[in-house]
């Protein structure tokens, strides 16, 4: 039993104010009927540096029948992992269960040979005594969904300044794990031993990484070095969350130094190596990416994933332009990692409109007709981004809100009281001919 460190409220600076009211009505529920509930994670963290959470989680003793019992508006997600989403329009408050931290079912018992392990380069720090002719244990988890107490919840999170908790009755902040300490230090920390932590599941690495770029942290010098042994370790991940985290990556305006570092320490070459050689391009592309999402508070739904696709594969010249009938050239895929066709379409789509939208000679019907293009709204977005051309988005964002205003919406519509009816053709009669 670990005593926590409580920070109350007249020590920490946040607010119910900064906190989405939708999340606090969710964690105002759950403890009227007399569960624990917190805000957990990164809204947590982002919440004690003065930063924007783009996410508003809820760690809760109760399960997710039990919260699915209390919320009309609530869907139980998830395989490995049991969760309840909560939606409130296009917005959804997850809510998780406090889980304990489950070793894998094909992990052998201490002292046992267990199957050689492919997460990579050098043994863990936990078995650096084994004999060296003995094969290291899979520590890669399978299994992820035995429920626990917010202690046990706050040891199997990633990282230290993403295990604070914050409860809504009291006001304070709960760390079990010294995440504040490594929140002031500017330090990203892994909880428990790295070398065992990154084996369970490699995409911490990748996460890792991802976070010390965005908040401009030092990822500590143990998770380092684990980071580095275990760097092949992420080609045992699925390739659906692989691409996933590149998308998280893309969207979170620090892209360009994040795959900087990803290429740096060895994770991108086991998986995309075309992203591990890189090239300036890239990183220009990258760089305008990451300006243009610093605009925003949080990521704006215009970051579609064909933008952000293109901003990978249309520097390195990866998205060849393949004829109708050849199926395998027309999906490309980055590296490993298979695309999604519908999204490597509508970027075929988005790039074919450049040349369109940088020609204004054309007669104001063709250009309301390409405005109606289900690819206009990603082909202005890119240009936005990567196209220097200023002047063109501000004539196209003018010509769209022109013709999606509810005056030109009223003036196109046709009235149904004035549709002409269409008139009955009236029949010939039949001549009896002469003899009938």
């Amino acid at each position: 039993m670990v005593e926590p460190r409580v920070i109350p409220r007249a020590e920490h600076p946040i607010s119910r104010r900064n906190i989405d009211p939708d999340a606090l009505k969710v964690l105002y529920r759950l403890r009227q009927f007399d569960y624990i509930a917190y805000l957990v994670g990164g809204s947590v963290r982002d919440l004690l540096i003065g930063r924007r959470p783009k996410d508003f989680d809820i760690g809760t003793s109760a399960h997710p029948h039990q919260i699915k019992k209390l919320f009309r508006n609530c869907w139980i997600i998830g395989r490995r992992f049991r969760l309840a989403h909560v939606r409130f329009g296009t917005k959804i408050i997850e809510v998780a269960t406090f889980r304990r931290h489950v070793a894998s079912p094909e992990e052998p018992a201490p002292g046992a040979a267990g199957p050689a392990s492919a997460a990579g380069e050098g043994a863990s720090a936990a078995s650096a005594t084994a004999p060296a002719a003995e094969a290291q244990p899979d520590r890669y988890l399978h299994r992820d969904n035995v429920f626990g107490t917010p202690e046990e919840d706050a040891f199997r999170r990633d990282f230290t300044i993403n295990a604070l908790f914050y409860d809504i009755d009291t006001f304070s902040v709960i760390d079990y794990v010294g995440g504040l300490e490594d929140l002031h230090a500017g330090l990203v920390r892994s909880i428990g031993d790295p070398d065992v932590r990154f084996q369970e599941d490699p995409v911490r690495m990748m996460r890792a990484v991802a976070l010390a770029a965005r908040l401009d942290f030092t990822i500590d010098a143990d998770s380092l070095r684990a980071l580095e042994r275990h760097r092949h370790a992420i080609a045992r991940s699925s390739p659906a969350r692989l691409l996933e985290e590149y998308y998280k990556i893309l969207r979170g305006g620090a892209a360009e130094r994040t795959f900087r570092e990803l290429a740096h320490l060895g994770l991108l070459e086991p998986v995309s190596a075309e992203l591990h050689v890189g090239a300036e391009s890239l990183r220009q592309s990258l760089a305008a990416l990451d300006a243009y999402r610093q605009r925003f508070e949080t990521a704006p739904d215009t970051l579609t994933n064909p933008v952000l696709l293109g901003s990978l594969l249309a520097p390195m010249g990866l998205l060849p332009g393949a004829p109708e009938g050849d199926r395998r050239r027309a999906l490309p895929r980055l590296g490993q990692l298979p695309l999604a066709r519908r999204d490597v379409e509508r970027l075929r789509q988005m790039l074919g409109l450049q040349r369109r939208l940088r020609d204004l000679s054309a007669n104001p019907r063709a250009q309301r007709a390409l405005v109606h293009r289900s690819a206009f709204r990603d082909a202005l977005t890119w240009l936005e981004i990567h196209g220097n051309a200023p002047d063109l988005v501000e004539h196209w964002s003018a010509l769209a809100a022109a013709i999606s205003s509810p005056a030109a919406a009223e003036s196109a519509a046709v009235e149904p009281g004035r549709r002409r009816r269409r008139r009955r053709r009236r029949r010939r009669p039949i001549q009896a001919t002469p003899g009938n």
